[in-house]
């Protein structure tokens, strides 16, 4: 990311195929917190980027690096410069939506540099530390548990960005574009997240988890 002036950074993930979409409205509403917080953020809108599936070639392994030339290098030396992350993933079909699914995949460059060469991922030791994580997502199924499916790979995903401190926030029974908007409190929900991406609480209190729906 740019210079920030020493501010803190939150870069948004934004993962929904709608543009408008209840994950989008929820990341927007995520960098409006970071924003009131102090960070710098920036949004990217993944859908828009070109982002080739994983080729399974292992050329990663042996340097850290993939060797595909599309958007995904420029945008996971963002992911690893920054000090907060919002991923913003809606479900489909019990999972997440493809368009997060093939970035997550194609960070197999970063899991090679942390197990397979051995190398921090975050060489900064402050920032590695420091460094927070938001899920976002909605699901339109009424099921509570709709998102479990998806945690191993979340986790995943903030684990090997070395991203030690996570939350989500998620919805559920909510499908139709902008649905959100009509949940009590969702937006401020995020919002408040988004603001301790920047402004942790003092005490930590494990993953935290804000689960609702659209009754």
């Amino acid at each position: 990311m740019t210079d920030t002036g020493g501010n803190k950074t939150v870069l948004a993930l934004s993962c929904s195929p709608r543009e408008g979409g209840n994950t989008d409205l929820m990341a927007d509403a995520a960098l409006e917190g970071a924003v009131v917080a102090g960070a710098v953020v920036a949004k990217v809108r993944v859908p828009d980027l070109e982002i080739n599936p994983c080729m399974a070639c292992h050329a990663c392994s042996r340097t850290g690096r993939c060797v595909q030339e599309d958007d995904m290098p420029d945008l996971v030396a963002r992911m690893l410069s920054a000090d907060g992350i919002v991923l913003a993933a809606p479900i489909f079909s019990m999972g997440l939506a493809s368009q997060a699914k093939v970035m997550i995949d194609r960070l197999q460059c970063c899991w090679a540099t942390k197990y397979v060469l051995k190398r921090h991922t975050v060489p900064d030791e402050e920032l590695r530390e420091a460094r927070r994580g938001l899920w976002l997502s909605a699901a339109g199924m009424k099921k509570p548990d709709v998102f479990e499916p998806s945690l191993p790979t979340v986790r995943y995903f903030f684990g090997i960005l070395e991203v030690k401190h996570r939350e989500r926030v998620c919805y559920y029974n909510v499908d139709e574009r902008g649905a959100i908007l009509e949940v009590p409190g969702a937006l401020d929900a995020c919002r408040e997240a988004g603001a301790r991406l920047v402004n942790p609480p003092e005490v930590e209190e494990g993953e935290r988890e804000w689960l609702s729906s659209l009754s």
